[in-house]
């Protein structure tokens, strides 16, 4: 919706508008673009205009909706899931992701299970235990491990802190 809106105040001519992507009836032109992309920065959001940036935006997709699933089994292939999701090679996704995201795919994939660990022990909706099982941990101590590695700080630590070192899911 805000975007439709921006694109409307902008007066670009549209079809529809999807989840990240917006058909247009006429391409706009260098102008309308760069008044188009001032107006999604405002708001907090960018234009992706080249391919590189597309793909590194569905594979952050997939991997939030994964986590946010607390679905991941244990023995999750982070590469063969990407590669089917995708239709391509593991390899090409994974050399691209840290031209764009100055992180790897692995990184981010950890960064975003940290995250939703911090927010199950700051609900306290799961034990350490059943969240290393949602998350696909082989163990509690590996979940504190990575844990610990990334924060700084153990889950029990961190839990008697409460929310105030959580970040939103997109400054991750």
């Amino acid at each position: 919706m805000t975007v439709e809106g921006i694109l409307e105040a902008t007066k670009l001519p549209y079809e529809v508008v999807h989840l990240g992507e917006v058909e247009f009836i006429k391409p706009p032109n260098a102008v309308q673009l760069k008044q188009l992309n001032t107006e999604l920065r405002k708001v907090g959001f960018e234009i992706l205009d080249n391919r590189k940036k597309k793909q590194i935006e569905k594979i952050k997709t997939l991997l939030i909706q994964k986590v946010q699933s607390g679905d991941i089994e244990e023995h999750f292939s982070l590469s063969e899931t990407l590669s089917i999701q995708l239709h391509k090679e593991y390899t090409q996704i994974s050399r691209i992701f840290p031209e764009v995201e100055g992180i790897t795919i692995e990184q981010f994939f950890l960064r975003q299970k940290v995250e939703k660990v911090k927010e199950w022990l700051v609900y306290d909706e799961f034990s350490l235990s059943e969240i290393a099982w949602k998350l696909g941990y082989s163990s509690v101590a590996h979940l504190s491990s990575q844990f610990k590695k990334i924060t700084g700080l153990t889950p029990s630590h961190f839990k008697s802190l409460g929310n105030k070192t959580r970040k939103s899911l997109d400054k991750i």
